[in-house]
């Protein structure tokens, strides 16, 4: 049965501890690493899958370098063409549809009863340093550099000139491409957007179901023979002279 591996699979995923790592892998190291995470459409959903990740992230968002630097980001049009883009993607179609995994959800009640995690998630507000940095922000040369960039007249030509840019012109013309379409209907049909549900749509784990097993079983009582009435004793043969 394709059920037996898939309850095994939660099983395992909800007796699992939490335990936090202070640097896992694919977290991003620096304040414009974690805004470009963040402003991209395929994977700024990751933080919500996975406790372990959502610690990083709530880091992350509580430190005022990370506000300057997403500032900075959607001050340029390319950021926006970059959304754009992205939200046309498959890629897009699968950040968001993985919520449909029950491992997804199993991992977060499983968080959601291990102390760890309250712990982990709430330290940075515990730290006095956050504090410091958000009150010395206003001094901080980042900020003022986004205060400086609304005097650049830089800035303003640079968005006067974002809609004949080259990325402008492909997200324009995504849309148009008959190939955006089919690509997402291929992620749509596969299985392995929507993770352990998946197996659902896979046709082998039906095929596999319903090995041995015979519909005709149910006909059987209605196409056997009739019982036949016993036969008659035969006549005894005479006795030999």
């Amino acid at each position: 049965m394709k059920l037996t591996p898939l309850a095994a699979a939660l099983v395992a995923i909800a007796a699992t501890p939490f335990a936090f790592a202070a640097d896992p892998a694919g977290t991003p190291a620096t304040p414009e690493a974690w805004a470009g995470k963040m402003l991209d459409p395929t994977q700024n959903a990751s933080a919500f899958k996975d406790p372990k990740a959502f610690v990083p992230w709530m880091n992350a968002v509580v430190d005022p370098a990370t506000a300057m630097a997403m500032s900075q980001a959607m001050m340029n049009p390319n950021t926006s063409m970059r959304m754009m883009t992205g939200m046309m993607s498959p890629a897009a179609y699968q950040n968001y549809m993985q919520f449909l995994d029950p491992a997804v959800s199993m991992k977060w009640m499983g968080a959601m009863m291990d102390p760890n995690f309250y712990t982990a998630a709430m330290m940075p507000f515990m730290n006095p340093n956050l504090y410091m940095k958000w009150m010395m922000a206003p001094m901080d040369p980042r900020m003022m550099n986004l205060g400086m960039q609304t005097m650049n007249p830089g800035l303003y030509a640079n968005w006067m000139m974002a809609p004949m840019s080259p990325q402008a012109m492909n997200a324009m013309m995504m849309p148009m491409n008959p190939a955006t379409y089919t690509n997402m209907m291929g992620a749509a049909m596969n299985p392995q957007t929507y993770g352990m549900m998946g197996g659902f749509m896979d046709p082998n784990a039906y095929n596999t179901m319903m090995q041995g097993f015979n519909p005709l079983m149910f006909m059987a009582p209605m196409t056997a023979p009739a019982a036949q009435a016993p036969a008659a004793p035969a006549t005894p043969a005479p006795a030999a002279q």
